[in-house]
């Protein structure tokens, strides 16, 4: 809720001098904080905070008219209030706006027309039946995103998990931290599905596609025929051969279940090793660090992130993990587990009650032998395989970026959930490119990192800033060119950036 003291009563007015072109104005109608926003000359107010993890929208950016939030880079209509893009997937409450003289009023709450759905199937044209095998971020926003679009056929939603969809990124980060209520990781309560009309079926896995009969076969042998199809598998944990590795207490993450395991072996544990500097690797550190766990690092990279934010972030990386009691071992490897003692591969030894290993995930492609493969599901622009009808969104995808040129697959939840609703509309007959810009974020302690764009490898790197302030931004550039930005509280310079490379690849 807003301070009352601090920002203004709207229904008594502010001056509409105060509010120029392109500016907002945080104040507040009761107990709810509300946000003024001036687009030429239609001024509009929005609930003042995201509905994803509740930033304060006041500092984000102004796109037209839509409001870009700063945290995670979604999008909300100004007009309708509508979540535009991921991972937002709820609206903002819009509120009436009136200008007396030389005062802007908000006189209450309203209830704008339903926008418009991008791509609305009549029902002469729609398909009759769609199937979605994957219970992640991509096939779950699929879902969501066809009965947005008035979609009133059938859509049978295939999960392997026995979860319904979560909000996967908080599994490292504040759920297992024990920070976050368990109410937060569900992306809708399971009502949605049947309220819906969403077909979910948890606990199912997908043997076999056949796409000369459009039938996708399930493992009890029951087959489900489909009009259109997407694979939404995701990608599972590279899981590790050394000896031990299958003992009770050594952990992948990738699950709900695989979280809640975690959580409960580290009640009773004091010691913990951390196989892998990865982002997932180092977020577990930091959240059972944050439970009084003793952890120790364990990887073969030189400094921790270094391949993708390079050495001056790497370094800073793991000195903020250090000042938090995390003991790294680099440049090595775990050899095996016995009991309670990890051996490294260099000859050390350490005591661990748990184990968690994030060595990196590989896309689940087993159904995928009927489409065009190349480390991934290969795509076109509108994210249909070489088979048509057949879909692909996620982490198992490999579509042609516009923004880098390359043909790339990235493992990041919110293109997942971009790429969902992508999909779901071209399955409706939209010929919608996806040219969304990658973007990712991740948490250490108190200290965010965005990332927006896509740069394997980089010949240039220019940082502005101070890293161990910490307030910096990070450009990563190939031949001249700006591919990825990467910042540390610059959370408006982050947007600028996104939009930056959005321009840049419309412009050629």
């Amino acid at each position: 809720m807003a301070d009352d003291q601090a920002t203004p009563d709207l229904t008594l007015g502010v001056p509409l001098a105060d509010l120029a072109d392109g500016s907002k104005i945080l104040g507040h109608v009761g107990e709810h904080a509300v946000l003024l926003v001036r687009v030429g000359a239609e001024i509009f107010a929005v609930d003042a905070a995201c509905t994803h993890y509740h930033a304060p929208l006041v500092d984000g950016l102004i796109v037209g008219n839509s409001l870009r939030c700063p945290w995670h880079h979604a999008s909300f209509d100004l007009a309708t209030g509508a979540a535009s893009r991921p991972p937002a997937l709820s609206p903002l409450k819009c509120w009436s706006v009136e200008t007396r003289g030389a005062l802007v009023i908000v006189t209450g709450r309203h209830k704008p027309a339903a926008p418009k759905p991008k791509i609305k199937a009549a029902a002469s044209t729609a398909p009759d039946k769609i199937v979605i095998i994957g219970g992640g971020a991509a096939g779950f926003a699929a879902a969501q995103t066809l009965r947005g679009a008035h979609y009133q056929n059938s859509i049978v939603l295939v999960s392997s998990e026995a979860a319904a969809p979560v909000d996967r990124p908080n599994l490292s980060k504040d759920y297992l931290a024990g920070t976050a209520p368990e109410d937060w990781v569900p992306l809708r309560p399971i009502d949605f599905y049947r309220d819906h009309d969403i077909d979910l079926r948890l606990g199912v896995t997908a043997t076999g596609i056949d796409p000369r009969k459009r039938e996708v076969t399930l493992a009890d042998g029951n087959q489900l025929a489909y009009d259109r199809l997407l694979l939404a598998t995701g990608a599972e944990p590279v899981r590790p051969q050394f000896p031990g590795a299958g003992q009770p207490h050594v952990f992948t993450l990738r699950s709900l279940a695989d979280c809640s395991a975690i959580i409960a072996q580290a009640k009773s544990a004091r010691r913990a090793v951390v196989l892998g500097g990865s982002f997932i690797g180092l977020e577990v550190a930091a959240a059972l660090r944050a439970r009084d766990i003793e952890v120790h690092v364990v990887a073969l990279d030189r400094r921790p992130l270094e391949r993708v934010l390079g050495p001056q972030i790497g370094d800073f990386v793991r000195s903020l993990h250090e000042s938090h009691g995390v003991i790294f071992h680099l440049e090595d490897t775990v050899a095996a587990v016995d009991g309670r003692q990890v051996t490294l591969k260099s000859g050390g030894a350490l005591d661990a009650d748990l184990v968690v290993v994030g060595i990196g995930v590989r896309p689940r492609l087993e159904l995928a032998g009927a489409v065009a493969l190349d480390r991934g599901v290969v795509v076109n622009a509108h994210l249909e395989s070489s088979v048509k009808g057949i879909f692909a969104a996620g982490d198992i995808a490999r579509w042609p970026d516009p923004h880098s040129g390359e043909t790339i697959r990235v493992e990041h939840w919110v293109v997942a959930l971009r790429q969902g609703q992508t999909a779901a509309r071209n399955m409706l007959g939209h010929a919608e490119q996806f040219d969304a810009v990658p973007f990712f974020w991740s948490q250490h302690y108190d200290i965010p990192i965005n990332y927006v764009g896509h740069a394997e490898t980089w010949d240039e790197l220019t940082i502005e800033g101070d890293i161990a302030a910490p307030d910096c931004l990070a450009r990563y550039k190939r031949g001249g060119k700006t591919l990825a930005v990467a910042s540390i509280y610059r959370d408006l310079d982050n947007l600028k950036a996104e939009l930056s490379l959005e321009r840049a690849s419309q412009n050629g």
